[in-house]
């Protein structure tokens, strides 16, 4: 983490011994009595907050250092104010010197002021205690001192209500919302610095102040509000800006508040005296009327009508434009809140909300800005009784579909999706249908969203897209591909002379391919599980298969098929269960040619396939003309160890009469058949030039299902019995062509006769390959509650002792 240098200086920090430390104290001190500090000063406190960091105990300073440390949080340059609270806050405050501040010296608050002043309050009394003090210098009329420590007022209390809302009384709350209705409402609608009126006796008496202007250079006809300019500020302009800036914040948490004694000194006045804020407010007697919060909304509803208003302004500059943007958002956010609150709001705010939404929905650049409106209609759409419907078809169509390479518009719209899950489910049909224009998102850019999804998954799941889902996912890695290749179209031309063009960019293109990929990037499920030539579609793009995105991609698809076969047993019935079990025979060879991601892919399809038998045994018998002829197929036994080995371990498991009244002795003889047949041909001949041998396994479950099956019909018995046999004799004749490792094959051996042993007692070997599940179930040797594991822990040990 640190260089060698910067190692060896934290080294001398820790070991520096108090002697010489205490030398330092005196030099430090000495320096700050100067009248001018300077580059020795700066750099002694840089040691000094080294000194005091690099250790885990807490320091004490000298009263004298302390004083002088706590003098520079309200120095005029910056530097000091930044290095002497970096040292305050290593240090504990001596009694009595603790950072206070109170209505004499408010005007020495700054940034770095207040945020010590926040960390040295110790429990919530301190906070309240600070807040009273704060709050007071809200009151104070702007002859009593500096208005500019008010702008350090503002922050350091949204601080406190963010971290611990609780401090906050109901007198506090009732104050600072007055307070916020005057800086909103009633700033001063005239530039800060006065203009000159021109002439050749134009002089500093003669410079009259000029008024507010809009973003489009117009003079401005209404009250100010953040999208106001001018060549300069006043200061109740500037608290009207950092009124704003918290505004949402205070809507949302004002709620919290105690309801306790007062502890702020607060008065009925809403506005402040002595200003045009006054002569103004008085006008309002209606408003007037309203409780503080009550009337607060009310101003808030006004100002944000107004920022709408605003922006459909013309700005002059690239940077107001994107102002305007940042507005919007926040005042659409804004009028949610209020609405929330108060529902008679909603038939005033829908109009206006509805005409945004009409003049930015064409112009996919206020994105943005759209989805705090697909909020609003979210929240109050059904009791304004609005159709949704085009809303809904920008956020789940457009959006996705346009806009997926767009890092934080993919954060905000699946935040969107996850704080509202239960309501889209619930109110937007559309929802789980759109889950192949989603998954675009998860494809361009997995790592960043794949937490999002792993929320969101289960929520797309259902009886009606539960296929076409599995499909997707496991087409995830296509998708992204063809994601890349979308956007290279554009950008690339057609032919790249001199130059080696992609192969797969040139299938993307060609008219015969097209249908191929278009299937991929639709928009919405209902086209149909999945394509007819995805082996094609993977030799199309073969070479993608190494592309980092792709390979980020195709690792994150296990997770959610973990989470899509979890959530699905909850969802579907026994039909669909068995109609997965189908695809997942189907799709374990049709998959993107990526050794691991098919690999990975065959573990997560045997290990919900026997959940899945598990939980429906009868499933086994419903498909098993396709389970066998998977089975039975031997290539399988090489390509796809993981997944054949647990068809064979489900075949022999569960193809019982036990399971399944169904299950005949004729479909127990065919099974038979097809394992040995299997068994037979992987035993008796060395494998293929450049493949490698079957697993041992592979074997081992061959021969326990073959035992199975045997043991539920004993005309069978003899079958195997023979081939058992016939493994030990070729066994001890030495090394075989069909496995390759010594202690394999002895495994493999023992298994057999193991087999073989418990056969020649059928009764027994039924027992004991296929217990009933009355025996398996309570597991007696495991439960506590019985004398059976005690007994079987005082063998264990008598035996162990002898």
């Amino acid at each position: 983490m640190y260089s060698h240098g910067s190692d060896s200086l934290i080294k001398q920090a820790r070991e520096i011994q108090e002697s010489e430390l205490q030398k330092f104290y005196s030099r430090l001190v000495k320096l700050l009595q100067g009248k001018e500090l300077g580059h020795e000063t700066v750099d002694s406190l840089q040691r000094l907050h080294l000194i005091l960091s690099a250790t885990k105990y807490t320091r004490t300073l000298p009263p004298e250092l302390q004083k002088r440390v706590v003098s520079l949080l309200s120095s005029p340059a910056e530097q000091f104010q930044v290095l002497s609270s970096a040292v305050l806050r290593e240090t504990l405050p001596l009694s009595g010197q603790e950072v206070n501040y109170n209505q004499e010296n408010i005007s020495q608050l700054n940034s770095h002021a207040a945020a010590l002043l926040l960390s040295q309050a110790g429990s919530r009394d301190d906070l309240s205690s600070l807040c009273a003090q704060l709050l007071r210098s809200l009151e104070s009329r702007q002859s009593e001192g500096p208005a500019h420590s008010l702008t350090y007022t503002l922050p350091i209390l949204n601080t406190i209500l963010t971290h611990n809302p609780e401090c906050l009384t109901e007198d506090h709350v009732t104050l600072l919302s007055k307070k916020l209705v005057d800086w909103l409402r009633y700033a001063s609608i005239t530039q800060g610095g006065g203009v000159s009126s021109g002439g050749f006796f134009a002089g500093p008496r003669s410079r009259q102040p000029a008024p507010i202007a809009e973003l489009d250079g117009t003079v401005s006809g209404d009250f100010f509000t953040v999208l106001c300019v001018g060549q300069g500020f006043t200061d109740d302009q500037w608290m009207n800006v950092y009124s704003f800036s918290m505004l949402r914040h205070w809507l949302l948490t004002y709620h919290s508040v105690s309801n306790g004694s007062t502890t702020a000194d607060a008065d009925d006045r809403s506005e402040v005296d002595g200003s045009v804020v006054s002569m103004v407010s008085a006008t309002s007697s209606s408003s007037r009327l309203l409780p503080p919060k009550e009337r607060l909304r009310e101003k808030a509803f006004q100002y944000c009508q107004r920022l709408i208003e605003q922006s459909d302004r013309k700005a002059s500059k690239r940077t107001d434009t994107d102002l305007q943007k940042a507005c919007l958002v926040e005042a659409v956010c804004i009028l949610d809140c209020v609405c929330v609150e108060d529902a008679s709001l909603v038939y005033r705010a829908f109009p206006c909300i509805k005409a945004l939404f009409g003049r930015l929905s064409s112009d996919l650049s206020f994105a943005r800005v759209l989805l705090p409106i697909a909020q609003f209609y979210l929240n109050h759409g059904e009791m304004a009784a609005v159709d949704c419907e085009s809303v809904w078809k920008l956020v789940f169509g457009r959006f996705p579909a346009e806009l997926f390479n767009d890092h934080f518009l993919a954060h905000e719209l699946l935040r969107f999706l996850r704080l509202n899950l239960e309501n889209l489910q619930l109110r937007v049909p559309q929802y789980t249908h759109c889950f192949p224009n989603l998954l675009k998102l998860l494809a361009w850019d997995s790592p960043a969203v794949v937490d999002d999804f792993v929320d969101l998954l289960p929520s797309l799941v259902t009886a009606g897209t539960a296929v076409e889902l599995l499909h997707t996912l496991l087409d995830l890695p296509c998708l992204s591909a063809t994601l890349v290749l979308q956007l290279r179209s554009t950008c690339l031309p057609i032919s790249e002379p001199g130059g080696r063009g992609l192969l797969s960019l040139d299938a993307f293109r060609s008219p015969s391919f097209r249908g191929l990929f278009l299937f991929l990037l639709r928009g919405e499920a209902g086209a149909g599980d999945t394509m007819d030539r995805l082996s094609t579609l993977h030799e199309l793009l073969a070479e993608a298969a190494d592309w980092p995105r792709v390979v980020q991609c195709a690792q994150t698809v296990p997770v959610l098929l973990h989470i899509f076969f979890n959530t699905v047993i909850t969802v579907s019935d026994e039909k669909l269960l068995a109609h997965l079990i189908l695809v997942m025979l189907e799709r374990s060879s049709l998959l993107l040619n990526i050794p691991k991601y098919i690999k990975e892919i065959h573990r997560v399809f045997s290990c919900h396939l026997l959940k899945l038998c598990k939980l429906q045994p009868s499933l086994v018998v419903d498909q098993s003309h396709e389970l066998l002829e998977f089975a039975g197929a031997t290539a399988n036994v090489y390509s796809k160890e993981e997944i054949y080995t647990h068809v064979v371990w489900v075949l022999g498991e569960y193809l019982s009469v036990s399971c399944d009244s169904r299950c005949s002795v004729r479909l127990i003889t065919s099974c038979f058949e097809a394992l040995e047949a299997v068994l037979f041909e992987i035993t008796s001949s060395a494998p293929s030039p450049g493949t490698a041998c079957p697993a041992p396994r592979v074997i081992a479950t061959l021969m326990s299902a073959l035992a199975k099956l045997a043991s539920r019909s004993h005309d069978l018995i003899p079958r195997v019995s023979l081939f058992l046999s016939k493994l030990r004799t070729v066994a001890r004749g030495g090394s075989v062509a069909w496995c390759s490792d010594e202690e394999d094959l002895v495994a493999i051996v023992t298994r057999g006769e193991e087999l073989w042993s418990l056969l020649k007692a059928p009764g027994v070997a039924q027992s004991v390959l296929t217990p009933p599940p009355h025996v398996m179930t309570p597991q007696w040797h495991r439960d506590t509650n019985l004398a059976m594991p005690l007994q079987l822990r005082a063998l264990t040990n008598l035996t162990l002792s002898q």
